[in-house]
């Protein structure tokens, strides 16, 4: 039987794990200090109902596979115009120039209203209350004016989820989401516990591998050496 060497950074986290639980048997010692020992950090990738060994092997997995994000374009139209070549009917602040038209706005005239009654340039009074006054202009010659030729639309590229579809500005933000509405951490002895998920077979390995008799026993043998762990020992033991 190989003997285990624990170190002092292990007894530390022993220690402080069997004080806050008191009851703790010989199994769930052995998978808490599996998980300090080798860091690992169970999650459940809920999508797929399956339990990964840790968040980084679970990501690089699915980067590998093309399964976390893809590149795309996107357009982005850039200045809607306010006026253009079939617009009929303007409406104009007289303190700005802001123009709304009758065909690229839903309600032009209640828009000019809601606009000059709090542009800050509107210093004119009316009873105290800032006049509404604006111009209306169905001359084809004045609506020239306010056409300005529209910008060519811009070509961005973003990353969509490849597993919600969702679009994100970074490959960092689609990250960000996985971790917040995909995965859950759980406890090692919490995932051999449960029945909902199944372990990848990867981390299924892995756990098989070190819940050996001879390992757990090199492991009791280990703390048996220690003296503040005695106690604990004898109490597995019996």
């Amino acid at each position: 039987m190989a003997e285990i060497v624990i170190t002092n950074d292990l007894q530390d986290f022993l220690k402080k794990f069997l004080e806050g639980h008191k009851k703790a048997d010989l199994l769930t010692t052995y998978l808490f200090y599996l998980e300090k020992k080798f860091i690992v950090k169970p999650v459940v990738f809920i999508r797929e109902k399956q339990i990964y060994q840790s968040e980084e092997i679970l990501l690089k997995k699915l980067e590998l596979e093309g399964k976390l994000w893809r590149e795309t374009e996107i357009k982005i139209q850039v200045g809607q115009p306010s006026v253009n070549s079939q617009t009929k009917k303007i409406y104009i602040c007289p303190y700005t120039g802001k123009v709304f038209g009758d065909n690229t706005h839903p309600n032009p005239q209640d828009a000019i209203y809601d606009w000059v009654s709090s542009c800050p340039e509107n210093t004119d009074r009316i009873g105290g209350l800032k006049a509404k006054r604006f111009f209306v202009s169905e001359d084809s010659e004045v609506i020239k004016n306010y056409i300005q030729k529209r910008k060519e639309p811009i070509t961005k590229t973003v990353f969509s989820s490849a597993s919600t579809g969702k679009l994100f500005n970074s490959k960092k933000a689609v990250i960000e989401d996985l971790k917040k509405n995909q995965l859950k951490e759980i406890p090692l002895v919490d995932a051999l516990n449960q029945n909902r998920f199944q372990i990848e077979e990867g981390f299924l390995e892995f756990i098989q591998k070190h819940l050996d008799e001879n390992r757990i026993g090199s492991f009791v043998e280990g703390l048996s050496k220690i003296e503040s762990f005695s106690s604990y020992v004898k109490k597995w033991v019996e």
